[in-house]
């Protein structure tokens, strides 16, 4: 189902109260633990440049991080540009061992996990950092943990939010980052429908899980 990115927020559903609740779990997961997982990714789009900048300036910085996962947007975006490796360069990236980029473009979000998912699968990743805009970044985070539970893959997912003032205009759309938000919540609700994003009762086990499991690395002691 296409939905606008740009909506009404005066709309109602029985379910917003818990993915409100689940959003702001996610946000409130300390952000400093992405300098303690072993890899990093970013889902691309939009022709937010500052998304891939900003993952690119934290992998650089952290020789930590062993793996790079760039995953790539929508060829019908007006914004459309191909990654590859000198793309990245020419936003700073110098260490390129360890860096992966999608092989073909992706038409969703969705695609993008299931990328993001099979790469944490197939190359034994312990620990993922999500780095998006932060308007953007719930139905991501949703997303891909949707496609890790499907696999059966518990790891520490971490969201990093790009930094970018909330309102900056987003190339793809010309609308403020702020003005876009009740679009994603409205994708939130209908794609939960369609078992597409990880439900609150599922986002409310995983980081029961997550706590239980991995506080030293999410609190750093």
């Amino acid at each position: 189902m296409q939905i606008p990115r740009l909506v009404a927020g005066d709309f109602t559903d029985e379910r917003l109260p818990a993915v409100t609740t689940a959003i702001t779990m996610i946000l409130s997961l300390p952000q400093a633990a992405a300098q303690r997982v072993e890899a990093i990714a970013i889902a691309s789009g939009q022709g937010e440049r500052w998304r891939l900048a900003h993952a690119i300036q934290a992998w650089e910085s952290n020789p930590r991080l062993r793996r790079l996962l760039v995953a790539t947007s929508n060829p019908a975006e007006a914004t459309y540009v191909e990654i590859t490796l000198d793309h990245l360069r020419g936003l700073g990236l110098r260490r390129t061992e360890g860096v992966e980029v999608q092989p073909e473009p992706a038409a969703n979000t969705g695609r993008q996990a299931v990328w993001i998912a099979e790469r944490v699968r197939d190359r034994g990743i312990g620990g993922l950092a999500l780095a998006v805009s932060p308007y953007h970044l719930p139905r991501a985070y949703l997303t891909v943990l949707k496609e890790l539970l499907r696999r059966d893959l518990r790891v520490p997912l971490i969201p990093v939010p790009v930094a970018v003032p909330p309102h900056r205009r987003i190339p793809e759309t010309g609308a403020t980052a702020d003005e876009l938000v009740p679009g994603e919540l409205r994708r939130i609700l209908t794609y939960m429908r369609e078992g597409w994003v990880a439900t609150p009762e599922e986002l409310r086990e995983y980081l029961r899980w997550l706590w239980d499991t991995h506080e030293p690395l999410l609190t750093g002691r």
